[in-house]
């Protein structure tokens, strides 16, 4: 099977160039948030679990649609500067974790996603064991990442190349989930690749 988490030795976010990276993040991120909140069609009835939350752009944008929304990351200054930018008083709960170890109730999640992260897993089957023991029966499960070029190093190859999108694709049908998708998306200047799936 070709490597999703190609990226899991990456020492993560730190510091001050934990603190700058996060502000990237922060603009760049607004097209992909909203295209998660568009496909997961989040709403005021959804509790959505933002799995490597970075700054919190998707949690805010889904907080913004009325759900009930809790960002995990596994750095503290990410954890540190979503807070700072989220002003305004919605549901939403930030906690440090790994896509292995959410520490959130079972069932207890309507919608689970993945922006931009999982080529940073350490365990993608175990993140997959997670994300389906979070979620509530009929709860989607929606992975973004940049589309990348077979080959690419370096920054360059922070993402999923088509072989690699469907090879996440398999592992969530392995690991039990139902209806798995993959599509391939344009919300702004870069192309994305989505995968989508069911818990059943």
């Amino acid at each position: 099977m070709t490597t999703i988490n190609h990226h899991a030795d990456h020492p993560g976010f730190a510091g001050v160039t934990g603190f700058l990276t996060g502000l990237t993040m922060s603009v760049m991120g607004g097209t992909v948030a909203r295209l998660a909140a568009d496909l997961a069609a989040v709403s005021g009835a959804d509790r959505v679990v933002d799995v490597g939350c970075g700054p919190g752009t998707a949690v805010r944008t889904a907080a913004r649609r009325g759900a009930r929304v809790t960002g995990i990351d596994p750095a503290p200054v990410m954890l540190r500067l979503a807070r700072t930018l989220t002003r305004d008083r919605w549901a939403i709960i930030w906690a440090e974790g790994s896509a292995e170890d959410l520490r959130q109730p079972d069932r207890s999640a309507t919608v689970l996603w993945s922006l931009s992260t999982i080529h940073h897993w350490a365990d993608v089957t175990a993140g997959l064991d997670e994300a389906r023991r979070v979620l509530v029966p009929g709860g989607r499960l929606l992975a973004i990442e940049r589309r990348v070029r077979p080959g690419a190093t370096g920054l360059a190859s922070h993402g999923w190349t088509d072989r690699q999108a469907e090879s996440f694709a398999a592992a969530c049908s392995a690991a039990g989930f139902d209806d798995v998708s993959v599509e391939t998306k344009t919300p702004g200047r870069r192309t994305v690749l989505v995968v989508r799936a069911v818990r059943p």
